[in-house]
């Protein structure tokens, strides 16, 4: 099999193509033939060592994949050789809670992930892949997609004529943007780019915040709402948006915190979350069960992912660079096999 490593270090430059004996699937176990992978901020932030600094080396990186099953393990009454599938990111996270154990089974750290042709997967981690999507298209929804819906549905409860604030137009705002949509929310969304937030507007968002030329952009969204605030941020930015986040949502809304794109370390204003009566709610991606269900309302109104560009297996770092540029808008996938 071929594969991508980080070796002997962190950075790009220790990103290094490899090959390794072909896996043989054990008790409850698939391996997948992968078809396509795509990045998320967390595997740029493993490649470059920010993630877990800690993580043990050699590491196959990246959560995402979607390809098709060529062999099954004892047990495995899931799936069948022949079935394409997408990778769930917490092999061992069904539903419910989180529990170390599932926070322990994540592909691309600590285990090794998708940056390769071939993948072991458990049997409840191989999620049928929707017949309408290409591979491409389905190696987007592993991370990005079910974080946004776990975000907006499954913890956020949110219902028709709500309004949501989405920062940027990365991978899961553009999903944010499209659930939201589905479930009859007024979308705001901020982009540093006048063309982005453009294209926004043509996937439905209803407003648009240039952050670059408003930088009190929190009120800005304030003000669309008539001074209430909106119910619900998702909140990607980490603790350079997080206060703003909270000046922007109404009395009693929620804040999904998903990323740490300007850092994870600041000062958590209290206050305003204990005298607003705010929840704030962390996104660890989500469950299996959020996943299938995601699957389902996507294939009933044929959502169709944001790929911004694909790569081919070849370009790997070129790939990642294209990530942290920030050009993107929606996706940037990896074609594999």
């Amino acid at each position: 099999m071929r594969a991508y490593e980080i070796q002997a270090g962190f950075g790009l430059d220790k990103l290094v193509q490899v090959e390794r004996p072909d896996p043989t699937p054990g008790p409850m176990q698939v391996r997948v033939r992968v078809k396509a992978t795509s990045l998320n901020s967390r595997d740029l932030m493993m490649v470059e060592g920010r993630y877990n600094p800690r993580q043990k080396l050699p590491l196959i990186p990246n959560s995402d994949a979607a390809g098709v099953v060529d062999a099954v393990g004892p047990g495995v009454t899931r799936v069948k050789p022949g079935d394409r599938v997408m990778s769930l990111f917490a092999q061992a996270w069904r539903a419910g809670e989180p529990t170390r154990a599932a926070q322990g089974s994540t592909l691309g750290g600590p285990l090794d992930g998708a940056l390769a042709d071939t993948v072991l997967l458990h049997e409840d981690g191989a999620v049928p892949t929707p017949g309408y999507l290409s591979d491409e298209e389905a190696a987007t929804l592993p991370c990005a997609a079910v974080t946004a819906w776990s975000a907006l549905v499954t913890h956020g409860a949110l219902k028709a004529g709500d309004t949501v604030l989405l920062q940027g137009t990365g991978g899961v705002s553009t999903f944010a943007l499209q659930i939201a949509r589905l479930m009859g929310a007024r979308i705001i969304i901020t982009s540093s780019s006048d063309a982005k937030l453009a294209r926004a507007r043509a996937l439905g968002a209803h407003d648009g915040i240039n952050y670059g030329t408003t930088p009190d952009w929190d009120k800005a969204a304030r003000a669309l709402t008539g001074g209430v605030g909106v119910d619900h941020v998702v909140e990607v930015g980490g603790a350079g948006t997080f206060e703003k986040s909270l000046r922007a949502v109404r009395p009693g809304g929620t804040v999904s915190v998903i990323g740490v794109l300007s850092g994870g370390a600041g000062s958590v204003p209290l206050t305003p979350i204990l005298m607003q009566n705010l929840r704030v709610q962390g996104i660890f991606v989500g469950h299996r069960q959020s996943f299938d269900a995601l699957n389902r309302a996507f294939a009933l109104h044929t959502v169709r992912p944001v790929v911004d560009r694909v790569f081919e297996f070849s370009e790997a770092r070129a790939a990642f660079e294209h990530l942290k540029s920030g050009a993107h808008f929606g996706k940037v996938v990896i074609r594999v096999g």
